[in-house]
């Protein structure tokens, strides 16, 4: 039987070397949303969890006293060091189904973009999260909103070499899921965004639901 976690590893090794490229809002609101946020909140001692081609990884570099980034695609971590101003990150290709690798309470921050979509069990993800964080510590969470994929969305690229459109295997996950396994785990809810694309309408169905949770 296929993991689908290397599934998944697999896909965004194909997608590493255009994922930058490509037209994609998702990818761009999800950076101007973390930009957004209260810049104190990334100062500290910092985990990013789905690093990717290090889109966010080149921001928070110079803000955070320290930043582990994590990915489980090599491809996408490949692009993520070759930023300017990451020399002071150490990257690791991880499966983040698997435990994380960093000790208890020596994170003050952990960050996690565009990454729960593809993990089918969040209560993991939460309480590995609770782990490594300090006391106060914070979880900043930026996904895909919920009512997007209930319309359809998911995360998919034009293949380089083909030029089909590849779907990354993903999963539907409620809001309900967000706020019960964050509960479980020991965090209380901070803050919750929905955010649209610019310039649309209220009545707009919201593309990313980002979420900030405290550590009891």
């Amino acid at each position: 039987m296929k993991n689908p976690s290397d599934e998944v590893a697999r896909a965004y090794d194909v997608w590493a070397d255009s994922y930058d490229t490509q037209a994609n809002a998702t990818r761009d609101l999800d950076a101007t949303v973390l930009r957004s946020q209260d810049p104190t909140l990334f100062q500290g001692d910092v985990l990013e969890i789905g690093a990717g081609t290090g889109k966010n990884t080149e921001w928070l570099a110079p803000r955070a006293r320290t930043l582990l980034a994590l990915d489980g695609s090599e491809g996408m971590l490949k692009r993520a060091r070759q930023r300017p101003g990451v020399e002071r990150v150490r990257f690791l290709q991880h499966d983040l189904r698997q435990r994380w690798p960093s000790a208890d309470g020596v994170h003050d921050t952990v960050v996690c973009n565009l990454v729960l979509e593809h993990i089918e069990d969040l209560s993991f993800v939460f309480a590995e999260a609770r782990r490594v964080l300090r006391p106060g510590g914070h979880f900043y969470v930026c996904e895909l909103h919920p009512f997007r994929q209930l319309q359809g969305s998911q995360a998919r690229f034009v293949h380089p070499e083909t030029q089909t459109t590849e779907y990354v295997r993903c999963h539907l996950h409620d809001v309900s899921e967000f706020l019960n396994a964050a509960a479980r785990a020991g965090f209380v809810l901070a803050q919750a965004g929905d955010w649209r694309d610019p310039g649309t309408e209220r009545t707009a169905v919201p593309r990313l639901l980002s979420l900030l949770w405290r550590a009891e």
